[in-house]
């Protein structure tokens, strides 16, 4: 399964990327890692991610609207919200818009990894 990373903070795009590659999930390969939502689109469109995970606050286009147009490019991705927002409408707003899960930074290694083998598991 293909992964794409996205987040405005290098720190957590280089968390996540570190997890991912020393993670036990040896279904996923990254496929792209986006700083921004229009990034994430132009990158979405390229390679066809089976999977994202999403920060919902980054500059020129939100979370919450980048979630809309990857599920219109790709219905069947998998988006698992990864933010620091405790604000629960918009965490909602993100699951109707086509996330199916999130997890609340800051996360540990375990957590992530976690997460994400249940969301492939249940193959959404």
């Amino acid at each position: 399964m293909k992964i794409m990373i996205v987040d405005d903070s290098r720190i957590i795009r280089g968390k996540i990327f570190q997890i991912i590659k020393q993670s036990s999930i040896s279904k996923l390969s990254i496929t792209g890692i986006a700083k921004s939502g229009l990034e994430a689109i132009t990158l979405c469109k390229q390679t066809m991610p089976d999977l994202a995970t999403m920060d919902l606050t980054m500059p020129e286009l939100n979370g919450v609207e980048t979630i809309s147009s990857l599920v219109q490019i790709n219905p069947k991705i998998l988006i698992l919200v990864v933010s620091a927002l405790s604000d629960k409408a918009t965490a909602i707003e993100a699951l109707k818009r086509g996330a199916h899960g999130f997890l609340s930074k800051p996360f540990s290694d375990a957590e992530l990894t976690e997460a994400l083998e249940e969301l492939i598991n249940a193959g959404c």
